[in-house]
């Protein structure tokens, strides 16, 4: 509704008041006029003599034609104001990122990234699946490639890599969190982001311990030299941000020292890649129904058949050919990997609307942010190391 129509509605509506009050007034003069008096009557109803009678005065055609004027502009106004109402709601919040396995339904429920998050200017969409499909798969690249070379050229590099992610991914939590009105403080988490892959790859898991108590203890002291005010939140974020990121990916460099350790960390990244890629093809194409609608409305059922598929083929074929163990040993190491990854993604997924955000950042192109990337990987990894082991045991006794 533009200005002058609602102008030109007023003005509708005051003329309407106006011929109304003088009708009004005229009928009271034509009763002064006529010398009569109100009407009396006794307690029967009887009309005292000499009383003169007055009718009830009729709705002349003016006044009957005001009032339909002055109802049919309340009945506009009223639409109008729906209208406008339906007009103004926001649009569905998009994102650099998409979850995988998804239905395809927009996710009005995520908010975009917040402008004090953001690193540069956010990249515009791309594609069909709303993120910049040749960004994402560079990076994509880049990244396998370090790994690569960090597991079968060079050690330190995959050491490097894991320190890397490690405090990347705590700075991006670290922001969040205080976006959400609970500061921590991040050198503790630097620290642990450097101390824990360093005790994996120089002790063992005794060692990996000791270091994550040590650094749960700085945490604590940081946080206390600050004040008491919101200490036990920031506290709970810290113990929180460090076991969630540099103790769970320091257990791939505690597979990197035992057997094959290069060829079992390349296996689970594949299974975590294969449960990503199967799954958003399948949910994609065929995805109908959610798996866990308020939290990751995108994820459905049928991908998450399509990554259980898909990995376990996956699988059976890298313990066949890589790891020179049974097909079936494949198979179980991946149903718990695709457990475990879509797990991570609805952890995170429940970490980022507590948050109220879509994407931890949009530090990588067609990515988001790394923890965007890192977050089935994060829970596949732990598993990995324990279901390997355990496999190892069953075939060694069998």
């Amino acid at each position: 509704m533009t200005r002058r129509e609602a102008r030109a509605l007023r003005e509708a509506e005051a003329k309407a008041s106006k011929r109304a009050g003088k009708t009004r007034r005229d009928a009271g003069q034509e009763l002064a006029t006529t010398g009569g008096n109100e009407p009396a009557s006794d307690s029967a109803g009887a009309s005292k003599p000499g009383a003169v009678k007055l009718q009830p005065a009729a709705v002349t055609e003016h006044e009957a034609e005001d009032k339909a004027h002055a109802a049919h502009a309340k009945r506009r106004a009223r639409i109008v104001f729906e209208a406008d109402s339906v007009r103004s709601k926001p649009a569905p919040p998009h994102s650099d990122s998409e979850d995988l396995a998804e239905t395809g339904e927009p996710d009005a429920q995520e908010a975009a990234i917040p402008p004090e998050l953001l690193i540069g200017n956010p990249e515009p969409k791309a594609s069909r699946a709303g993120r910049n499909l040749p960004a994402a798969i560079g990076v994509g690249v880049v990244l396998l490639g370090v790994v690569l070379a960090g597991l079968f050229l060079y050690e330190p590099l995959l050491v490097f890599a894991v320190v890397a992610l490690s405090g990347i991914g705590c700075w991006e939590v670290a922001r969040a969190t205080t976006h959400a009105k609970t500061a921590v403080p991040q050198v503790p988490l630097y620290l642990a982001s450097l101390l824990l892959p360093v005790s994996a790859v120089l002790g063992d898991v005794e060692a990996l311990g000791f270091s994550f108590v040590a650094c749960i203890l700085v945490a604590l002291l940081f946080r206390l030299m600050e004040g008491l005010k919101g200490a036990v939140a920031s506290v709970m974020s810290s113990v929180f941000i460090i076991s969630w990121i540099p103790l769970l990916l320091s257990f791939a460099l505690l597979m990197l020292e035992g057997e094959n350790g290069q060829w079992l960390i390349a296996t689970i990244l594949l299974l975590a890649v294969a449960n990503d890629t199967f799954g958003y093809i399948v949910g994609v194409l065929i995805g109908k129904h959610p798996m866990a609608p308020k939290i990751s409305p995108k994820k459905s059922w049928e991908g998450f058949g399509g990554s259980m598929a898909g990995s376990m083929a996956i699988g059976a074929c890298a313990m066949v050919f890589w790891l020179d163990m049974p097909w079936w040993t494949g198979v179980i190491l991946a149903l718990f990997t695709t457990i475990a990854a879509t797990t991570g993604d609805f952890a995170e997924s429940m970490v980022k609307r507590e948050l109220g955000i879509k994407d931890m950042s949009n530090l990588l192109p067609g990515h988001g942010g790394i923890m965007d990337r890192l977050d089935s990987v994060l829970f596949v990894i732990p598993l990995g190391y324990l279901i390997s082991h355990l496999l190892a045991w069953s075939v060694a006794v069998l």
